[in-house]
């Protein structure tokens, strides 16, 4: 035992002496400073992760299981943004973000920093969507699973209405939030666009009659751009838009209901990012049809 915390011990002394040192070279090469906070980001995570699995047992002891993403959110936000010095800023004068449960959060999918992102707008007794791959990664994929995570299985081929009646069943007995990026993966973009939204979000909220809530966070490519291997210290804007309801819509409204909320999203987003970045955004066209596809009859489960 000695032996492996020896190791260890000579491992993570390594691994925050050579985060430290690239910290100190990214004042004269800016490109160490994407290496080092990437490397503080990857400890971060790890630290957040333990700590999220241990407040979650201690809430569900305490009954409490339903407000163990915020809680551990919470802790995300506080010890990323001292290793990275990345913060987001949170727009929401009608505090939607606590007033309106149960609601689908809709939001953009820009890259890996969104899980800062998340923890700092995260809702009480509102819990994500994931890959049900990600179920069985230590202390990550065991707090998501204790903390009443929506788990995704893409491999399953159950048409998505009839996979989301069980989600739609629980977000309305137990009043659960859920928040759900509706692009189906990151975008990576440089410039603040939207991928084609996936209807999966929209037919949960049909489904359960629970409003929609926008939440868009302005491009932050200025702030991390993994192509470029840029990663800074900086504030990122996030805007909470009016609530969307659902209460007397069908089936048959859910495209038009995608299509209108991605139209009215991104303009938020474009508009988000040029006020952050203090100028005018020349955007190039789009050739996304009406940036729906349709959903990837996945089925979903809550845990």
């Amino acid at each position: 035992m000695s032996a492996i915390l020896y190791y260890i011990e000579l491992f993570l002394g390594g691994y925050i002496a050579l985060t430290l040192a690239l910290y100190t070279v990214s004042l004269q090469v800016p490109a160490a400073g994407f290496y080092a906070r990437s490397l503080a980001s990857y400890f971060g995570l790890l630290i957040s992760s333990i700590y999220a699995f241990f407040v979650t047992i201690v809430l569900r002891l305490f009954g409490q299981s339903r407000s163990a993403q915020f809680a551990s959110g919470r802790g995300i936000k506080y010890i990323l943004k001292y290793l990275i010095g990345v913060t987001f800023t949170v727009e929401d004068p009608n505090n939607y973000l606590n007033t309106i449960r149960p609601a689908v959060f809709l939001g953009n999918h820009q890259t890996e920093l969104d899980v800062l992102m998340l923890g700092t707008i995260f809702p009480k007794y509102c819990s994500v969507t994931a890959k049900k791959s990600l179920k069985y990664i230590p202390f990550m994929g065991w707090f998501m699973a204790l903390s009443n995570t929506v788990f995704v299985d893409r491999a399953n081929a159950v048409s998505a209405r009839s996979a989301m009646t069980g989600a739609a069943e629980e977000i309305k007995k137990k009043k659960q939030s859920v928040y759900i990026f509706p692009e189906g993966t990151r975008s990576y973009t440089k410039e603040p666009v939207l991928l084609p939204f996936k209807k999966g979000a929209f037919h949960l909220a049909v489904q359960a009659g629970v409003p929609i809530v926008p939440v868009v966070v302005a491009n932050y490519s200025n702030i991390l751009y993994v192509q470029g291997r840029i990663f800074k210290s900086g504030e990122i804007p996030v805007k909470v838009l009016q609530p969307i309801e659902t209460k007397h819509l069908t089936s048959a409204d859910v495209d038009d209901l995608a299509r209108d909320t991605r139209e009215l999203m991104l303009k938020e987003l474009i508009s988000l990012t040029e006020r952050a970045r203090g100028h005018p955004i020349s955007m190039p066209a789009q050739d996304l049809a009406d940036g729906v596809v349709k959903a990837s009859g996945a089925r979903v489960t809550m845990s």
